[in-house]
C-alpha cells in the first residue's frame, strides 16, 4: 500500500465559507503529500525545477490574505521559506533565466491585489526584486489583478500575462515585457492587450503553454478561452472549449506535457471536486478543438489553483505530479501514475 504523507491535514471551510460544499466522492484520487498549513488562505501554487538536483524541486504557493505572502515548500510539503509580507498576493507563476544585472536569475511572480501591483522574487532564495512593486493596468478604473502566467519566446525575453478581478469584454488581459530595470531589478512594459470576457464572473486562472506557444484562461461558469501566448501573433480567440460539464466555476488550470506537443490541459471543476482533462494537441488535424477526454475526483475541496509537472523528481514522483490548491490552507500533491490511471480507465 503507498504510503501517503499528511502534514497538518484538516478539510475545513476556509476561501469559500458559507457555500454549501461538495463532498469529496468515495472514489476520488488521494493525495500522495498534503502540505503544512499557511496561516489563511492557499490560493494557487507553481513549480520551480531546480536544475542541478530536481529532488530539491520546490512548489511555491500563495496565501491569500492582507497579511499574506509566498510559501515554498519542498517536495515532502514541508514550508522550508515565506516572503516578505504581502496585501493579498492572488496567483503565481514561475519563469526561467531573467537576466538582472547580468546574471540569469530564476523568478518567481505574484498578483497583489491591495496595491494592485506585481511582485517579483528571485529563486530559490526568495529575494524581492521588484523595487517594491511593479504598477498593473495603469490608468484603468477596473485593476485588482489575480491571474498570472509567464511566457518566454523563443530568443528568451519573458512576459507576464495578467488578468483582474473583472473587466471590459475585450482587452480583459494586458500582457508584460519583464526586463534588467537597470539599479539590481526588474521593471515591465506593456506590449499587448487581448482576450474576451463573459461578464458573468471573474477571469482567475491563467496558464501558458510555453512550447506550443498557447495561453489558456478560465472564464469561471463560462468556459476556457485560448489564445496565441507570443504578442507578436494575432489576438484572435483560437477556441473556446469546456462550456459543459462544470458545476460553477471553472478554476486552476494545469498543463501535463508528455511530449513536444502532447499531454493534457486540466481544469478544475471547482464545485464538484474533480479536474476535467482535454487533449493538450487538440484531435488530428485540428488542434484548436480540445474535447472532454476524462473528469477525475480529487480529494481537493474547492479547488482554485493547480501547476503540474511531467518530469522525474524522486522515488515519490517518478513521473511528476499535479499539485492542487484545497480548503484547510493547503496544497495537496498527487502522484501522476494515480491520474493517469484514471484517464486511461476513461479512454479505453
Amino acid at each position: 500500500m503507498k504510503k501517503i504523507v499528511y502534514i497538518g491535514f484538516a478539510v475545513t471551510v476556509s476561501a469559500c465559507s458559507g457555500s454549501k460544499l461538495a463532498a469529496v466522492r468515495p472514489d476520488a484520487v488521494a493525495p500522495t503529500v498534503v502540505t503544512q498549513k499557511t496561516p489563511h488562505d492557499t490560493d494557487d501554487p507553481a513549480i520551480w525545477v531546480d536544475p542541478k538536483n530536481p529532488s530539491a524541486s520546490l512548489i511555491i504557493g500563495t496565501d491569500k490574505d492582507s497579511d499574506g505572502g509566498l510559501y515554498v515548500y519542498d517536495l515532502s510539503g514541508k514550508i522550508i521559506r515565506k516572503s516578505i509580507p504581502l496585501k493579498r498576493p492572488n496567483n503565481v507563476d514561475v519563469a526561467y533565466g531573467l537576466e538582472i544585472s547580468g546574471q540569469k536569475t530564476d523568478i518567481v511572480a505574484t498578483t497583489e491585489r491591495e496595491t494592485n501591483s506585481l511582485r517579483v522574487f528571485s529563486l530559490p532564495d526568495l529575494t524581492p526584486v521588484d523595487n517594491g512593486g511593479i504598477a498593473l493596468f495603469d490608468g484603468e478604473t477596473e485593476r485588482s489583478p489575480m491571474g498570472i502566467a509567464f511566457y518566454t519566446s523563443e530568443n528568451g525575453k519573458i512576459y507576464a500575462i495578467v488578468g483582474r478581478k473583472t473587466g471590459p469584454s475585450e482587452h480583459y488581459l494586458w500582457q508584460y515585457e519583464l526586463s534588467d530595470s537597470g539599479n539590481g531589478g526588474v521593471k515591465a512594459s506593456v506590449v499587448r492587450k487581448f482576450g474576451k470576457f463573459s461578464g458573468k464572473k471573474e477571469i482567475e486562472a491563467i496558464a501558458v503553454d510555453n512550447e506550443a506557444k498557447f495561453v489558456y484562461c478560465s472564464d469561471e461558469t463560462v468556459g476556457i478561452r485560448k489564445y496565441y501566448a507570443d504578442p507578436k501573433a494575432s489576438n484572435e480567440e483560437l477556441a473556446f472549449f469546456g462550456q459543459t460539464g462544470f458545476a460553477s466555476d471553472h478554476e486552476g488550470i494545469a498543463i501535463y506535457k508528455t511530449g513536444e506537443k502532447t499531454g493534457y490541459i486540466l481544469i478544475s471543476n471547482q464545485q464538484a471536486n474533480t479536474f476535467m482533462v482535454y487533449p493538450r494537441e487538440g484531435i488530428p488535424g485540428k488542434p484548436n478543438e480540445h474535447p472532454l477526454l476524462a473528469e477525475v475526483p480529487v480529494s481537493t475541496i474547492e479547488c482554485d489553483g493547480a501547476d503540474a509537472i511531467s518530469l522525474p523528481l524522486n522515488s515519490v514522483f517518478p513521473q511528476g505530479f499535479l499539485v492542487a490548491m484545497s480548503n484547510g490552507m493547503v496544497f495537496h500533491l498527487y502522484d501522476w501514475r494515480q491520474i493517469q490511471q484514471r484517464i486511461d480507465a476513461q479512454r479505453n
